[in-house]
């Protein structure tokens, strides 16, 4: 997983926002809904409440966690796909867009990093 996958998720979820709330539950930064919280204590053993991904370390732990369980071996693209539509999401061209639309912004993130280092 690129070092910058989880912050172009930040960015396209929530613009950065630790506090947002989406229409179907989901909460923080990066937007996450109640069931993958649930599916993470499940697959981690840990015992997250979904109010705690206001926290961004607890939600980029969740992240991470997800992604690195569901998406063993993929690229960021089919990442940011399973990030959006769940583990069978990069088997539906519906995702397709979600998932340029992160790399768009993981290509950003990269050229604002190589810049401030010059």
């Amino acid at each position: 997983m690129h070092p910058l996958l989880l912050s172009a998720l930040i960015q396209i979820e929530s613009h950065g926002n630790d506090f947002a709330r989406g229409r179907h539950g989901e909460l923080g930064a990066l937007q996450i809904k109640p069931i993958m919280v649930r599916d993470v204590n499940r697959i981690m053993g840990t015992s997250y409440a979904h109010t705690q991904v206001t926290n961004r370390a607890v939600a980029t732990f969740i992240a991470h966690a997800y992604l690195s369980h569901y998406g063993r071996n993929l690229s960021d693209e089919s990442l940011a796909r399973i990030w959006q539509g769940g583990p069978k999401a990069i088997h539906r061209s519906s995702s397709r867009a979600y998932g340029r639309r992160v790399m768009r912004k993981l290509s950003s993130l990269e050229t604002s990093q190589t810049t401030a280092r010059k």
